[in-house]
Formats: structure tokens, sequence, C-alpha cells
């Protein structure tokens, strides 16, 4: 089974904002595969398919986004889903807007949801895509800027963004992730 994994905060407050984008990625994948997010005992919104002939899983943590890990281990642990078969969907900062980058591996680069996942998993040896928000200008707190909504400028590169990151993962489903790094990074 492979999982996918878009990290985000939960509530309304949360919807629409920067740090959600991998939220944006999980819905978008859902209205493709016909996915139902429940509720489930993993601590955040989960559901399967079968795409292409592979099961599928597709997570949002609610537990906030600095303890993403608390929500991604257990599930992983109950459906014995193996490291290699994980890929995490996230906001990045030392992206521009609209930017994809697909990484096999690496640090947290100081996403703290990553460092949870990085942590609970005990490996920084997981797939990932990362969809560019920009850094916040004239010395807007980094807080500010992720809990805060894209502009309109912005909007249209990052909806492309994630229709590119969801067409990644499609494929991902299907050929090996070296491939999709060729086909996707930017």
């Amino acid at each position: 089974m492979k999982l996918f994994v878009g990290l985000g905060n939960p509530g309304k407050e949360y919807e629409q904002t920067r740090h959600n984008v991998g939220f944006f990625v999980i819905d978008e994948l859902a209205k493709r595969w016909n996915v139902s997010l429940k509720t489930a005992k993993f601590r955040g919104l989960f559901g399967t398919a079968s795409v292409s002939g592979e099961k599928v899983a597709l997570c949002k943590p609610l537990t906030y986004m600095n303890l993403s890990g608390e929500c991604v281990r257990p599930l992983m642990d109950y459906y014995d889903i193996a490291i290699d078969d994980v890929i995490v969907i996230y906001d990045d900062l030392d992206l521009p807007p609209g930017k994809i980058r697909l990484r096999l591996k690496g640090s947290s680069g100081g996403h703290n949801g990553v460092k949870s996942l990085i942590h609970h998993l005990g490996t920084e040896q997981f797939k990932r895509i990362r969809i560019g928000i920009g850094r916040p200008a004239g010395g807007q707190p980094v807080t500010d800027y992720v809990l805060g909504r894209f502009t309109e400028e912005e909007k249209p590169a990052v909806d492309k963004a994630v229709l590119r990151a969801a067409d990644a993962c499609e494929q991902a489903v299907k050929a090996p992730f070296i491939q999709v790094m060729n086909d996707f990074n930017e």
C-alpha cells in the first residue's frame, strides 16, 4: 500500500492558509480517486482506494502541523506500510509560490511538520513533494506568513502547483519515484 500524507492544520481558520497546501493535494487526490476521507483512530482523516491496481491510502493528520508524526507512525504500523511507500506533501518557504520539488530524502529544513515525522519515523529517508509558498516580505514573522492566505497574485500559480503535485502522486502509484522526480522537478 502506498501512503500519501498531506501536511496541514485542521480547522476552518486554517483551511486556505499557505501551511495547508499538503491538505490541498490530498483533497485533489480524494476527488480524482473518489476517496472518502473519514476520521480514523490515527488522529487524522484517512481513506483508501485502488488506483491502477495498487492499493493507496490518503491521510491528512489532524494533530496540527507540529505533531504530524503522531498520526503517521501508528497508521504505518497498523497497515504495515514500509517507509519506501510513504510520500509526504507539504509547503516550502524556500521555493517560490507555485514551484514543486520532489526529493527521496532530506532534513526537515526547519519545517516543524517534517521534524515531527523524522522524529516519529526514526528516519529522514522518506519521499516528499514540496510546494513553494515563498518567503515573507518586509520582516513579517514566518508564523504569521505560513498561517496567512495566498494573495490573489499567488493563487493561480499555487493552484497549478497543487494539480501538478497531484499528477506526480498519480504517476508515483505506477512508476519509480526517480522517474517521477525526473518528470516533475522544475
